[in-house]
Order: structure tokens, then sequence, then C-alpha cells
């Protein structure tokens, strides 16, 4: 017999391989990006075109967006010196799902009463809705 080792003397064992003491550390990091990514609330432009007559006389815009149970998820309030936009850009954090959306209306005479509208989101990341404006006091 000579000296030299048998070939499987010199093939490593894979329990002792270097990287499998790096897996736990590894497969914890993947887990955590994939948390992170699943738990990520995508960014939504919500879009009204402000439609009909009486645009021209607001002044001011508060919109209110609530989620189930009535908790405020985004309160925004748009001032404007003149006539407002013909459209109202709303960038928003919103899973998909049901809300409600509350507009009130600021005139130089007062508030217009509330308006609600019901809002539903899917996959998509831009959504437009027509808004038109009640007179009714």
């Amino acid at each position: 017999m000579s000296g030299e080792p048998t070939p499987q003397a010199t093939r490593r064992d894979w329990r002792r391989h270097p990287l499998l003491k790096r897996l736990p550390l590894l497969v914890l990091v993947v887990a955590g990006f994939a948390l992170w990514d699943w738990s990520k609330v995508p960014e939504r432009e919500l879009v009204w075109h402000l439609e009909g007559p009486g645009w021209a006389g607001v002044r001011g815009l508060e919109v209110q967006v609530l989620g189930e149970g009535d908790e405020l998820l985004k309160r925004e309030e748009r001032f404007f010196s003149g006539p407002p936009p013909s459209s109202l850009v709303l960038p928003v954090a919103l899973r998909d799902g049901r809300y409600r959306v509350r507009f009130f209306v600021r005139t130089p005479d007062g508030v217009l009463p509330p308006r609600v509208e019901a809002l539903t989101l899917g996959e998509q990341t831009r959504v437009e809705h027509p808004l038109w404006l009640s007179t009714r006091r």
C-alpha cells in the first residue's frame, strides 16, 4: 500500500461544509426580506375629476379617507385663491379593500354638507373618479 489517501478519504463531508454553518443566517435574511416585501403598503394615486357647475366658487377642499370602523387613514386640505384645478390628485398608501372618502367643500359662504363616496381598491395604482358638487345646503 502506498501512503496516498483513498478517494473516499479526500471527499469532503457535506455536513461539515462551511456554508452550512451560515445557512440559518441566510434563511433568516431571506425570510426577513419576504416579510418586509409582503407587509409593504402600495402607494396609490387617487384622482377626482371635479365635474359640473359650481366649482369656480370653491376656495377650499378637505379630503378624508376612512377605513373600516371609520378610522381616519388620510386627511388633506387644499386651499385655492381662484377656481380649483379640474382634477384633485391625492397620493396615499392603502392596501386593497373598501374605504369611504369624505369631502368637505368650503365656499365663501361657508362649508357645504360633507359628500361621502365609496372607494374600492384592487391591484390598480391609479384610481380615477368624477366628483360632482352638491349645491344643496
